[in-house]
């Protein structure tokens, strides 16, 4: 794959996102995900899939505002023309048969931080891990999980907090959220999440499969409701003020290693209505 990285360590797929210069979902991406989701739906030597990044300043920090329909062309080859959506593609990988770890150092925000909410367990760097869903800043409610997994891990008041206020959070608040499992010192994550990871690879396979998928049936949110949230997204994006906003940001350094991208959270509250 071009930008995921694979290893294996016995049961658990290691599976790193490396794609320079900010890790964006783009096309790319968005294939080499398909390709993998497509391959752990099947029968695989490994229980566990622990996703991170190359990148320990930036793990997805959104989706690329330039390549949309691009992206979104690949994320339907993933279940068709009728799920032409990244939230659709999250619900896969949230019914993958195998358990799914979040390994989070830097920046998730938009369809990063909703990858990591369709990952089955999450940790995070305490020094350095920043979550984030700055969509409705850019003039849109995230459309790919976001509202729906945030209401239920968070409750209806914090969720709308995080959902409105498209601000940056810390690990130690994420935490406390629930948003995140626990937030990790930076030097310990690595062992702390291969520990888990190893020790949930070790135990009875079926045992592992039926408890996840008992615990998805229960919390999960059903396709129709992503696909709902999927439409209204990519409408606002091509008819409502997502377009200029986020124009206003690219000139502004959006997608490029900068100061737009550190404090994106803070930069949000700066566009206006009389800047488009």
């Amino acid at each position: 794959m071009d930008t995921i990285r694979l290893r294996a360590d016995g049961g658990v797929l290691n599976a790193t996102f490396d794609a320079p210069p900010l890790n964006l979902i783009g096309p790319e991406l968005v294939r080499d995900l398909v390709r993998l989701i497509g391959y752990l739906s099947k029968p695989t030597p490994y229980q566990v899939v622990v996703f991170d990044s190359a990148d320990p300043d930036f793990f997805i920090p959104h989706v690329d505002m330039t390549k949309i329909p691009e992206y979104t062309a690949e994320a339907a080859k993933a279940g068709g023309p009728g799920d032409a959506s990244l939230g659709m593609l999250y619900q896969r990988l949230s019914r993958l048969p195998v358990v799914t770890v979040g390994k989070l150092r830097g920046r998730a925000r938009g369809a990063g931080s909703e990858f990591l909410l369709a990952c089955d367990v999450r940790f995070a760097a305490r020094e350095n891990a920043v979550l984030g869903q700055p969509e409705v800043g850019f003039g849109a409610p995230p459309g790919a999980g976001a509202v729906e997994r945030l209401a239920r891990l968070l409750g209806s008041g914090r969720a709308l907090e995080v959902l409105l206020g498209a601000d940056d959070f810390t690990a130690d608040v994420a935490e406390r959220y629930g948003w995140i499992n626990r937030a990790v010192p930076d030097d310990e994550l690595d062992a702390f999440v291969a520990r888990f990871a190893r020790r949930v690879a070790g135990f009875p396979a079926d045992a592992v499969a039926v408890t996840k998928t008992a615990v998805t049936r229960v919390n999960a949110p059903s396709d129709d409701e992503i696909r709902a949230a999927a439409v209204v997204f990519q409408h606002l994006v091509r008819e409502g003020s997502v377009a200029p906003r986020a124009a206003w940001l690219l000139k502004e350094g959006l997608q490029t290693r900068g100061a737009t991208e550190w404090e994106l959270g803070e930069v949000m509250a700066s566009i206006t209505p009389d800047q488009p």
